[in-house]
């Protein structure tokens, strides 16, 4: 469907030479532009709809009390595929913080969220390849995950402001839930 879209702008609207270097040249980029805006459309509005079902509380629940190898991956799964940028990551991580999830997970997380894009991943396996694009999100996984361990050998936690420790997120009262985790972090 796209080069024959190419091929009418190019060679019939223009009337180009279908040999000619010109005429190859503006048929490929006709062709291009229209399959890389029609899945920009597609992959921003699936997003758009994702990022609508996925709140910032629900993965903060689904993550909340696992092992933290565990906790880790699936914040690195779940930040791979929600649609969280850099900006909406940080109350996530506020939350996340509050919730009184490991800070290693909560960083692993948000390394993965805007690192692992979705549209790039598209973008990258039709102009270059599955390959190219898998290889990305890989590199993106390695780095979220080394990362988030790196991040909890420094013990981040006394570098958060005290009064992310005392924002409410969510229905529920977590001041008992946290208690352990704030009673271990003035320890140190």
């Amino acid at each position: 469907m796209f080069e024959k879209i190419g091929n009418y702008a190019a060679f019939n609207l223009l009337a180009l030479d279908p040999d000619s270097s010109l005429g190859a040249a503006v048929q490929f980029f006709v062709m291009d532009v229209i399959k890389i805006l029609v899945l920009l459309v597609v992959i921003i509005y699936l997003m758009g709809l994702l990022r609508a079902y996925i709140s910032p509380e629900r993965v903060r629940k689904v993550i909340q009390g696992k092992p933290k190898w565990f906790a880790r991956l699936m914040a690195i799964l779940l930040g791979s595929v929600t649609p969280f940028c850099s900006c909406s990551s940080v109350p996530l991580f506020i939350g996340f913080v509050e919730a009184g999830i490991p800070m290693g997970v909560t960083f692993s997380f948000l390394i993965a969220s805007p690192m692992i894009n979705e549209i790039a991943v598209v973008m990258l396996a039709s102009i270059l390849g599955w390959e190219i694009a898998l290889m990305y999100v890989g590199a993106g996984l390695v780095v979220a995950y080394v990362g988030g361990m790196i991040m909890e050998r420094f013990k981040t936690e006394r570098w958060v402001e005290s009064y992310v420790w005392k924002i409410q997120m969510g229905e529920t009262d977590n001041t008992q839930k946290n208690k352990p985790l704030r009673n271990a972090m003035n320890m140190h």
